[in-house]
């Protein structure tokens, strides 16, 4: 039989049951490591029949080491070839992140790499209506020159804060650090960033810790892990460290010593497969951790030692007026007993009590936080409270809890000069009011400047750049964003695939993929110990695209002077061989990891490390080889100085919401209840809704960890993973509760429209027993207007009709909370 495109699933019988298997499977019976996937090991061979794939010719074998950039979770992963044609990726075994673990997003990497239907294969200029696809090709020098001249002239008429950037990379990496650069040398403060997790647990850290560094969790060493909503099968963190995390967890000797406890609504491959499920009504988690810290506190099953010595706020004080302040203790114990809380949150009281108690009790107890991937923002005050949880067990900077880390030693880049445009620009109130008075503690706040485009007809954007962001479809509120780019005079995306955003530019400016480039990842997602990766170019770039760092030089030269001299570098390599100075000060480094004894286990361990270069030329010939650098952060019993708040200590009470409270009206905050509890982690009641009548059920969006939920489109091939009953053909489906099924007379396979107040999309219905009764699941990663064929119009994106709104404090949008309704649509 001929093999193509067409069969070749069908031959490999490739569906989401075998993916399970495998991968669940898989990760329970051998840790993954190595990567169980044996399956997926024959489609890397067989994908290359794809129409876009061809067969490599006959030639000799060869390996590169790189680090995966699909995801914030910064695996490493070995390419191997065949000639100079790149036919599998695996995990490393030698990388410490992820030994040997792999997830199906990074495996299908080379379908990002060589399916031109979803790429830019070089520069090209806007022809037909926004959002056509219709493009002509043009010279590298049209297109630099086009950017440098637009940028140039809103320069010199004063128009510099006209300029906005979309960033969607990893924050600290260094294409962000040249990215903001390059606005504030123009004279724009209009950085922003795309809102992620990354922006939670920033103002979390302030806040509560005074740091800037990540937080990061300990998951190996725990004993009892208590999860709000984390996808550890989903996708969560760094995917291959979690669920060769898991592998340990679930397999001898450690499988009767660790404790799994998944709190989300519904039922997920996570908290189907973890030791105990509760299941809260969406949106009321934070209510349920104080619940727990009610418990903890009133049974004194606490740390008091922790408590009393290293903590600020938890028993009532005295503030400077003489006034005596209500402490979380007192607060906590008032307001949130277990009979309150489960009246909230529809846990039972028993549940409540119980989960408390062993938490409390366990050896090396862990909360965390974060939903399903971990890479959308959360609520702040949810994440204040699962902090307050591991700050009332004292389990902090220690085996098996949180570690509170300074930020990578990186070196700065070296000074900016700015002209009296770019000085009197960045005087200008930013577009988003992120870092004024009233947000003081905010980088960026995107969703203040879909505000002011929704208020002014014509807001104060004239050129926007967008780098790996896909804001059209990632972005919640029905598409407002695509509205906004449809009012904005010049967008410029510099991504290298066809994603939507991209669709919308009036120049492309395409970068390379990861696996074509140098680039830099900084602290992978969640790791417990610094990590510094840099990924390879594997093949010689397959189209004619360009490393975005070396085009930001390039354009930043072309407008001279000032904008010119503050990029002096030869090449955006040379940028990043300057960074790692700093690593290459910072005793303990090492470069080259021996699986043996895993990191989590030397952490245990006392006494010095040797780095193993020698200096920054020897350092950097290292990670050009291998791609890491990473030092073990051994246990530090002694935390004096660990907090950098203005007290000193760990603040239950924070004194930065104090005083952005005072320095702004309250409301502006998000923040609804009065007194000292405000500056506390507290519940926030949803506001009543007047339409509830009309949208009696809630709308809550899940990630899987075989689909791409971000800015990257999917790779094909994994949509054979995908049940029936989450897409079938086009048709993407909407999980319900049996019951909610008869209260609105649906049967399996039947099509609503589910409508919110931001719009209605179609989908079919999957009943579901793990589904919360009232609430309506929709996968995420669906619903795309660009890309191939194997992705365009396969069904609906949740973010089309979710009301983002505003979490208090962020300021972000809240993507777990939309009011909607079904109508059943009659064929």
């Amino acid at each position: 039989m001929k093999v193509n495109g067409k069969n070749i699933t069908e031959i490999l019988a490739i569906n989401r049951r075998n993916f399970i298997k495998f991968a669940v499977g898989g990760a329970v019976g051998t840790g993954l490591s190595p990567l169980p996937w044996k399956l997926l090991d024959d489609t890397a061979i067989f994908t290359q029949n794809f129409p876009w794939v061809s067969v490599p010719e006959v030639g000799e074998f060869s390996f590169v080491k790189s680090v995966c950039a699909l995801c914030p979770g910064g695996c490493g992963i070995e390419v191997r070839k065949v000639g100079e044609r790149a036919v599998k990726i695996e995990g490393r075994t030698d990388y410490p992140v992820n030994p040997g673990g792999l997830c199906p997003l990074g495996m299908g990497g080379l379908q990002l790499l060589y399916n031109e239907g979803n790429r830019f294969t070089g520069p090209m200029k806007r022809i037909g209506p926004r959002g056509s696809g219709k493009f002509i090709d043009i010279t590298w020098e049209e297109a630099i020159e086009t950017v440098a001249n637009r940028l140039t002239d809103l320069r010199n008429k004063g128009n510099a804060g006209s300029i906005v950037a979309v960033d969607g990379n990893p924050m600290g990496s260094t294409i962000s650090t040249m990215i903001e650069r390059l606005l504030k040398v123009i004279g724009s403060p209009n950085y922003m960033r795309i809102p992620s997790s990354e922006d939670t647990n920033q103002i979390v850290t302030n806040i509560m810790y005074g740091k800037t560094g990540p937080v990061t969790y300990d998951l190996e060493n725990a004993d009892y892990i208590l999860s709000f909503g984390s996808g550890f099968l989903e996708g969560w963190g760094s995917p291959g460290r979690v669920l060769n995390a898991w592998g340990l967890w679930k397999s001898s000797p450690l499988k009767d010593r660790v404790k799994i406890v998944q709190i989300e609504s519904r039922a997920s491959n996570t908290a189907s497969k973890a030791d105990k499920w509760i299941a809260p009504v969406p949106g009321t988690e934070t209510a349920l951790a104080l619940g727990l810290a009610h418990v903890m506190i009133k049974e004194e099953l606490c740390n008091s030692a922790f408590l009393n010595e290293h903590c600020f706020g938890f028993s009532d004080w005295k503030s400077t007026d003489g006034q005596t302040r209500t402490g979380f203790r007192d607060y906590v114990l008032k307001e949130y007993s277990p009979e309150k809380v489960s009246a909230i949150t529809k846990v039972k009281v028993e549940d409540i009590v119980s989960t408390a108690r062993d938490f409390a009790g366990a050896k090396s107890p862990l909360a965390v936080c974060g939903r399903g991937k971990g890479m959308l923002n959360g609520s702040v005050l949810e994440f204040m409270s699962v902090h307050a949880l591991n700050a009332l067990t004292g389990n902090l900077n220690r085996p098996g809890g949180i570690y509170i880390h300074d930020p990578l030693p990186l070196s700065p880049l070296a000074d900016m000069e700015t002209d009296d445009i770019a000085k009197i620009g960045l005087r200008k109130e930013r577009l988003d009011n992120a870092g004024s008075d009233i947000n003081p503690i905010h980088h960026s706040l995107f969703g203040n400047l879909s505000d002011r485009f929704s208020k002014n007809s014509q807001p104060k954007v004239d050129t926007m750049l967008i780098f790996s962001a896909n804001p059209a479809f990632t972005l919640p509120d029905g598409g407002e964003f695509r509205h906004i780019m449809s009012k904005v005079p010049f967008i410029v995306s510099f991504s290298p695939y066809r994603d939507e955003s991209a669709l919308m530019a009036d120049l492309v400016l395409p970068d390379h993929t990861y696996l074509e480039k140098i680039d830099d990842i900084v602290w992978p997602a969640g790791i417990q110990y610094p990590v510094y990766g840099l990924t390879q170019p594997v093949i010689d770039p397959l189209y004619d695209t360009k490393n975005s760092g070396d085009v930001i030089i390039r354009i930043a030269n072309k407008i001279g002077g000032t904008v010119g001299r503050s990029f002096p570098w030869r090449n955006y390599e040379t940028v990043l061989k300057e960074r790692i100075k700093g690593l290459a000060e910072v005793k303990g480094g090492l470069t080259e990891f021996d699986n043996s004894v895993p990191v989590w286990k030397q952490m245990q361990k006392s006494g010095t490390i040797e780095s193993d270069y020698r200096d920054l030329d020897d350092l950097w010939k290292r990670l050009k080889s291998g791609g890491l650098w990473y030092r073990p952060v051994f246990n530090q019993e002694n935390i004096e100085g660990l907090f950098a708040t203005e007290t000193g200590k760990f603040e239950f009470y924070s004194n930065k919401i104090k005083d952005i409270i005072l320095a702004s009206n309250q409301k502006d905050t998000g923040i609804t209840v009065t007194g000292d509890e405000a500056a506390m982690p507290h519940f926030e009641h949803s506001a009543p809704e007047e339409d509830t009548h009309m949208y009696p059920l809630k709308m809550v969006p899940y990630e899987l960890i075989n689909l791409s939920s971000g800015w990257l489109p999917n790779p094909p091939y994994l949509n054979k993973t995908i049940f029936d009953n989450q897409l079938l053909k086009d048709e993407s489906f909407a999980e319900i509760n049996p019951r909610t099924a008869v209260e609105h007379d649906l049967k399996q396979g039947d099509r609503v429209q589910i409508e919110s107040k931001k719009g209605k999309i179609q989908a079919r219905i999957n009943i579901f027993e793990g589904a919360m009764p009232g609430i309506v699941y929709l996968p995420m990663g669906f619903g795309h207007t660009a890309y191939d064929d194997f992705t365009r119009g396969k069904g609906v994106n949740p973010n089309d009709i979710i009301v983002g709104g505003k979490d208090p404090i962020s300021g972000h949008p809240v993507w777990w909370n939309t009011s909607v309704r079904l109508i059943k649509v009659l064929i």
